[in-house]
């Protein structure tokens, strides 16, 4: 329980965030670059004199949604269409070929193919890059967890009396599979968080005046040394949420027990 606390908390501070912020988000309250502590802003301004820890307050909000958006979907699809591979190997082939082609794509090569190829996806488009990114792995991951599991003599069983497939996923296999299941939506949500904050930085998902951690190191990098806490703080943000959702992550992750 304790390595999931730094986790909740993250995501906790980051949802409340713009409650907590003690100044507006884009009214300038300092010269561009003012460095920490000047007129109250107590991490300093931005490039346009905005204060840098209300933006910091309001940037992560987004980021965890759209996160955890992408996190559910690929581990809902990868769990049942993983899971449906074990029972049917020759479906299970089908989707592993797909997976390695996908697999063979670069991240920002993708969030860029999807991205531009629609315009005015939006956020949408994001998340749907995003989710097309993290399935192939996330699918390998759950037919290889899902296999021992159709293995066992309760599965074989449904499985001559006739029980459709989707019985079987639902109420046979995926049951046990609880811990890994939770342990894949913590790495999904990770790659989700680098996914969305390299697409922030690409200026494909939040445009300025946005609030968004990757969108404020990009628009601040030029004045890191006037006052470095306009990039450092959303960089060590962004660091802080994908160790603690790792951490996380790892907790949940099935042991192995040597008998």
């Amino acid at each position: 329980m304790k390595r999931l606390l730094p986790a909740l908390s993250m995501l906790v501070l980051a949802m409340a965030g713009p409650l907590l912020a003690p100044l507006p988000l884009d009214q300038p309250v300092t010269i561009p670059y003012g460095r920490a502590g000047t007129d109250g802003a107590l991490l300093g301004g931005d490039q346009l004199g905005r204060d840098v820890l209300s933006r910091l307050l309001y940037g992560g909000r987004d980021l965890v949604i759209a996160s955890l958006v992408v996190a559910s979907l690929v581990t809902v699809i990868a769990a049942v269409l993983g899971v449906a591979g074990a029972l049917h190997p020759g479906f299970g082939r089908f989707v592993e070929r797909v997976a390695d082609v996908f697999m063979l794509l670069p991240a920002v090569l993708g969030i860029l193919l999807i991205t531009q190829s629609w315009p005015h996806g939006g956020q949408l488009a994001l998340v749907v890059a995003a989710v097309a990114l993290g399935m192939p792995y996330a699918v390998r991951f759950m037919t290889a967890a899902a296999a021992p599991v159709v293995a066992t003599g309760y599965v074989e069983a449904a499985v001559a009396g006739g029980e459709r497939t989707w019985h079987l996923i639902v109420r046979e296999v995926l049951p046990n599979l609880r811990s890994t299941v939770l342990a894949l939506f913590g790495l999904r949500f990770v790659a989700a968080v680098y996914v969305v904050s390299t697409a922030a930085f690409l200026q494909v998902g939040p445009q300025p005046p946005a609030a968004d951690w990757a969108l404020m190191i990009r628009e601040n990098s030029a004045g890191i040394v006037l006052n470095p806490w306009a990039v450092l703080a959303p960089g060590i943000a962004i660091g802080l949420l994908a160790m603690s959702v790792n951490l996380a992550a790892g907790a949940l992750t099935p042991k192995v027990r040597n008998t």
